[in-house]
């Protein structure tokens, strides 16, 4: 059983609310309560408000936090009616949300090489990691999927974190054509790597633990599923496992990927 849900509903206020990236919103809430206990990998469920008919949450994975600053950022795809009116919220609009909730990623004992594989908005909650691992002198390849050139992002925060970024996308304007296990095979097959990261589409995250499987190598997955309540209640967000199916809120969202049945 997953422990109890270390989520609570805490009040927040828009501070920073711009275009990433076509399609991709940066937003940056002031919360100093989330700030101070949210974890790499974790993520919370936000209120938008502006349309009293939806009451489900969105739920959000950060990529950074400010703490003298009380803040929390994180981006959002602009994919249908709610994260169309976040990406209008004015700066000082008032919200809640729950959090910080799930499981995030842990770092094995005596780590010294990591791979972390994103793709698309799978990037963002790798982004903290590669600063933590980074922090703790744990060399990091950092792959990054994306459909199009314009569409890499958090490239200076990777390269703050020391991570070597490289890059696939999809029309082949930057980087390798194509998917991103393309080039996470060539990295495998140069390189030896304790642990392994991945988030994004589950074709993907699947092909990727297969790569480490066979590689030897641990590999974490952030399994991405929509949420509607963020603490165990509703199961939508369950996940097929070796160990039977299990929300991906409480007992994930990060998952060690030889546990899930693909």
């Amino acid at each position: 059983m997953p422990e109890p849900s270390t989520a609570r509903k805490l009040g927040c206020t828009v501070a920073l609310n711009e275009p990433m990236a076509p399609g991709m919103q940066r937003v940056r809430l002031y919360c100093p309560e989330l700030a101070d206990s949210i974890e790499p990998g974790q993520f919370f469920n936000l209120y938008v408000p502006g349309d009293p008919s939806q009451i489900l949450r969105l739920p959000f994975s950060w990529s950074a936090k400010d703490l003298e600053r009380g803040e929390v950022e994180f981006a959002a795809l602009i994919v249908g009616d709610g994260t169309r009116r976040l990406s209008e919220l004015p700066v000082g609009t008032p919200c809640d949300l729950l959090g910080p909730a799930g499981h995030g990623w842990t770092v094995p004992a005596g780590a010294a090489r990591a791979l972390l594989v994103g793709g698309g908005s799978g990037v963002v909650p790798l982004v903290p990691l590669a600063k933590a691992l980074g922090e703790a002198g744990v060399a990091c390849d950092f792959v990054q999927g994306a459909p199009t050139a314009p569409r890499v992002v958090y490239e200076e925060e990777l390269a703050q974190a020391g991570a070597a970024l490289h890059v696939s996308t999809d029309d082949g304007t930057r980087g390798v054509r194509g998917f991103a296990t393309a080039v996470t095979a060539e990295l495998f097959a140069a390189n030896a790597y304790d642990v392994v990261y991945a988030c994004g589409p589950q074709p993907m995250m699947a092909g990727v633990a297969a790569q480490a499987a066979k590689a030897g190598v641990p590999c974490q997955v952030s399994m991405e599923r929509l949420m509607g309540c963020g603490f165990g209640a509703c199961t939508t967000c369950l996940v097929d496992t070796v160990e039977g199916r299990k929300g991906a809120c409480m007992a994930g969202p990060v998952f060690d990927a030889e546990k899930v049945i693909w």
